[in-house]
């Protein structure tokens, strides 16, 4: 049963918080480090073969963590996630290329292969890396901010239609945002549509497959953090680090 008594935002101490912004980082780091890398093909029926490259398997986990942030502990606690996530982006960004373009050295024989693999796997274009990072910034933050605006407007209730909901908002953002900045001008039209297409489809998706998984740790976590939190009052500017947000205690 949830209670109505709202209290101070900063005024808990939260278990389980650090270890979702980690788990959220963490899937991030993965899919802009890993997945970029391979591009896959999977055979459908009907729809036969279809390519899309290793990181979608990432980004919609990190839209859960996202949806899961927000709905507990309230948009400005996934602001400050979403900032920490930027962060590591930027810094694994800057590490992968200068250890891309340190000089290898001439002693060691594995080098002769070792480098072009790294700068095979590592070595994005300036282009595709700054796309990354725009597209997630905004497709997160849009994400968050619907998720936390749909939950007022349904008092908290039918998790499901704005875990869906805000998906389909922060997916679009984020494909229409990356791909168009990183390959306009090199794909055609015609691909650069079907590609935006079919990578939000199979992202809103998983968020859709994914929605029990999303149900059992928004409760497990409500239950043992003793809260649940509205942002009726919140400022939903990005470029804040303020607590904000009703904090209502859930027992």
């Amino acid at each position: 049963m949830q209670s109505s008594r709202a209290v101070t935002p900063g005024a808990r101490n939260f278990r389980y918080y650090d270890l979702m912004v980690g788990g959220m980082v963490a899937v991030l780091l993965c899919a802009n480090l890993i997945g970029p890398a391979k591009v896959c093909t999977v055979s459908l029926p009907v729809i036969g073969a279809l390519s899309f490259g290793a990181g979608n398997l990432f980004f919609p986990v990190s839209y859960i963590f996202g949806d899961i942030l927000t709905e507990v502990y309230g948009y400005s606690r996934a602001r400050r996630a979403i900032w920490a996530g930027f962060g590591g982006l930027v810094f694994a960004s800057i590490m992968a290329w200068v250890v891309v373009a340190m000089p290898a050295s001439p002693n060691e024989p594995f080098n002769a292969t070792l480098q072009p693999a790294l700068e095979v796997v590592f070595g994005n274009t300036g282009r595709i890396v700054i796309a990354s990072m725009v597209a997630y910034w905004l497709g997160d933050f849009a994400n968050s901010y619907v998720m936390a605006k749909m939950k007022v407007m349904t008092g908290g209730r039918y998790l499901w239609t704005r875990t869906i909901g805000s998906t389909l908002i922060g997916q679009g953002v984020d494909s229409l945002t990356f791909y168009p900045l990183a390959f306009i001008g090199i794909w055609e039209s015609q691909t650069l549509i079907k590609v935006v297409a079919f990578n939000w489809t199979m992202k809103v998706l998983v968020e859709v497959v994914f929605t029990p998984l999303t149900y059992a740790v928004v409760g497990f976590l409500k239950r043992h953090e003793g809260v649940d939190t509205f942002d009726r009052h919140t400022r939903f500017t990005p470029f804040s680090l303020r607590d904000e947000g009703e904090v209502e205690r859930y027992d």
